[in-house]
């Protein structure tokens, strides 16, 4: 079983940057506990961090070079070896900074080797902390929750419009039923993996199809994709809940229907999803529509964690979900 989400992931800025807050809080600890005062406390941190901090950015060097071979090995082998590489890099600027110290009191190496091994240990442990919270298996749960609640309207409407066609236009018909199975073998699939952008575009084009086929002219449908990067990677069913509340949010209770407009475009090695959709000021059921973003947001921070973000906004009787995120190639 590979270890890739249980490891911090060191080509994320946020883990980068939760990995140094950490790293740095337990520094300014083990200073003040050495301290006798306030004016020794600074002596302390200084020296501390002379120390520190060339052996924490050799490290994050390393690990972040060796990090595509160590996402291959099991969790327990990963462990071992982020630590032997912290431990390697600590006694390797200890050995250089031995030679070149200036301050008076220069610490002993054991003292040195067991804090490195300390804060190591307590940032894996922390990074396996949050995986677990924030696991694939509790946010599909509450992905599946959601789907329940929706499923069943979105089921039963679907039929009825196949029903309606079987007699005069089987063809369509038929096209729907695949259509139908197509959708619902995703959404009961294992969604833990990301996925190629074009694939949940596919599947959108599918869920809107049926739709359409209940809403007729009431339902228009807007792409501005052109710029869209159909390799990149994302969470699966990131756009599809967002469709399907659109419809039952914002189109469903106008009486003249209107049209959801889906952008994706790439702007600094980032991608960008817009979707856009009209809304009754009058009519505010936008509950089941906030489960549906909370939940998303909690995929992309386990997916990316400070670098995708995902705002929402109701301008001028129009309902829009942003969602940025890193580019993420598929790999061949």
């Amino acid at each position: 079983m590979k270890n890739t989400g249980r490891l911090p992931n060191i080509r994320n800025v946020g883990i980068v940057l939760r990995i140094l807050i950490i790293t740095n809080a337990a520094l300014v600890l083990i200073a003040y506990t050495l301290s006798s005062g306030l004016a020794d406390f600074y002596q302390q941190m200084a020296t501390i961090s002379a120390l520190a901090q060339p052996m924490i950015l050799s490290s994050l060097l390393l690990y972040y070079s060796c990090y595509p071979l160590i996402i291959k090995l099991n969790y327990k082998a990963g462990i071992a070896t982020v630590i032997i590489l912290i431990l390697f890099c600590v006694a390797s600027v200890y050995g250089l900074l031995a030679k070149l110290w200036f301050f008076n009191d220069f610490p002993e190496f054991s003292r040195v080797l067991f804090c490195a091994f300390s804060i190591s240990g307590l940032i894996l442990y922390y990074f396996n902390l949050y995986y677990r919270a924030h696991s694939p298996a509790v946010t599909e749960a509450r992905l599946q929750a959601l789907q329940a609640r929706i499923r069943p309207h979105f089921l039963f409407n679907s039929i009825n419009a196949v029903l309606s066609l079987i007699r005069s236009q089987p063809k369509q018909a038929e096209t729907a039923l695949e259509d139908m199975a197509d959708l619902f073998r995703v959404l009961m699939a294992d969604n833990r993996e990301l996925v190629p952008l074009a694939q949940e575009i596919a599947l959108c084009r599918q869920y809107l199809a049926l739709e359409k086929l209940r809403l007729n002219e009431r339902l228009n449908i807007q792409w501005k994709i052109d710029n869209m990067p159909p390799d990149a990677m994302i969470p699966p069913l990131i756009l599809q809940p967002l469709l399907e509340n659109a419809v039952y949010h914002g189109i469903e209770p106008l009486a003249n229907g209107g049209t959801i407009t889906i952008q994706i475009y790439t702007q600094l090695n980032e991608i960008h999803l817009v979707l856009t959709n009209p809304v009754d000021a009058k009519n505010n059921h936008q509950h089941g529509n906030k489960m549906a973003l909370n939940n998303i947001k909690e995929r992309l921070t386990l997916h990316f964690d400070l670098e995708a973000s995902l705002k929402s906004k109701l301008e001028n009787d129009e309902y829009e979900v942003h969602i940025v995120l890193p580019h993420r190639k598929q790999k061949l």
